[in-house]
C-alpha cells in the first residue's frame, strides 16, 4: 500500500489501548502477478524499458494477498490510495527529486529505448 496508508494504519495501531498478541496485517488485499506489477510500473513511468525474466528465488511466494479484516475491523482501516496511483506518486516524486525531469517534459523522456526492467 501507499505510504500514508501504511502511515496512517500504523497510528492507528498505536492507539489502541491494548496492542494486539498477532500479527497485523497492513497492506493492499488487491492480487496481482509481478507482472502485471512491472508493467503498470512501466506504464506509471512511460519506460520504454524491456521486461526480462529471470528464475524465482527459491522461497519466493507464489501467491501474495495480506488479509487486513483485523486492520480494517478493530482499526477501521483498509488502504485508500489504488496502486496505480500511488506508484504515479511514487514516480513523480523520484523523478523530480533526482532531477530527472524537466519542466514541460513527459515521465519516462530520460529512459533511452530498451532498458531491461529485471523480473
Amino acid at each position: 500500500c501507499y505510504v500514508d496508508d501504511l502511515i496512517e494504519g500504523f497510528v492507528r495501531l498505536m492507539r489502541l489501548p491494548t496492542a494486539p498478541n498477532h500479527p497485523v496485517n497492513l497492506g493492499n488485499p488487491g492480487e496481482f502477478t509481478v507482472m502485471e506489477l512491472a508493467e503498470l510500473v512501466l506504464d506509471c513511468t512511460n519506460s520504454r524499458s524491456r521486461i526480462v525474466h529471470r528464475p524465482l528465488p527459491v522461497d519466493d511466494p507464489r501467491q501474495r494477498r495480506p488479509d487486513i479484516s483485523f486492520a480494517e475491523q478493530q482499526l477501521g482501516w483498509k488502504p485508500k490510495v489504488a496502486l496505480s496511483e500511488g506508484l504515479a506518486y511514487t514516480a513523480s516524486y523520484f523523478e523530480a527529486v533526482l532531477g530527472r525531469r524537466q519542466p514541460g517534459t513527459s515521465r519516462g523522456d530520460h529512459l533511452s529505448s530498451g532498458e531491461a526492467f529485471a523480473l
